[in-house]
């Protein structure tokens, strides 16, 4: 087993290294771009992502991969500099592809490499901790369910699975039906409201589906919650 565990500890090297070259390109054009006066808006990170030309889109990927990691902004930002940079079609196949391998890179590294780091973190949230416990029953269903409707952060869904029972295939499958409906939508929703005149009415009925889900994710927190509360102290 020394040999297996040499092996990820290498490929987590590997790919460690990787995020932090990301990181420090991101780092260093930040630094010399006029983006460090500017808010985090779609209408502000685009015409800089543009600008780049082919570096642009290159980090337009990488930062969906990097969001969906470790949320540093609102995934509409990204999905919508995206769909700028490659159009409603592509713009959506680029967040969805690097949504989910970033979706199983959480999974795979909380899993094999960061075990107990991760577990240490979510002990201090109880609300991820009892979503935890219906996916150690519930694998599939409640990763699909996470995807759909926004009961806790994308990212907590995924380190959190990685420290559970929930199999490779059941968060694999969860995860890649589940996503496209939400990456869809909020596509969709910037691509509209970069285009608010032409597609005002549809937006509208986006937003309203977005607000319908939010609402639903709430409800299904206070479910968590109060089965919480419910259950007797040992």
């Amino acid at each position: 087993m020394k040999w297996l565990t040499f092996i990820r500890t290498k490929r987590f090297i590997y790919g460690m290294t990787i995020v932090l070259v990301i990181i420090a390109v991101l780092s260093i054009l930040y630094r010399k771009s006029d983006w460090r006066h500017m808010g985090a808006s779609m209408e502000q990170l685009t015409p800089w992502l543009i600008s780049l030309g082919m570096l642009g889109k290159t980090l337009g990927i990488a930062l969906v991969f990097l969001q969906t990691l470790f949320p540093f902004v609102p995934f509409v930002i990204i999905a919508g500099a995206n769909v700028a940079l490659f159009g409603i079609k592509w713009g959506f196949v680029v967040n969805y592809v690097m949504s989910v391998l970033s979706s199983v890179t959480a999974f795979i590294i909380a899993r094999y490499f960061a075990h107990d780091w991760v577990e240490r973190k979510l002990s201090s949230k109880p609300l991820v901790q009892q979503f935890n416990k219906k996916l150690e029953h519930h694998g599939f269903l409640y990763i699909l369910m996470g995807r759909l409707i926004p009961v806790i952060p994308s990212s907590a869904i995924s380190f959190g699975a990685g420290v559970t029972s929930v199999t490779f295939r059941q968060f694999v499958l969860g995860t890649t039906i589940g996503k496209i409906p939400m990456v869809l939508l909020e596509s969709l929703i910037a691509h509209d409201l970069f285009h608010f005149k032409a597609y005002k009415g549809r937006l509208f009925v986006l937003l309203a589906i977005f607000v319908i889900l939010m609402v639903l994710g709430s409800l299904f927190k206070k479910r968590l919650d109060a089965r919480k509360q419910d259950k007797p102290s040992s």
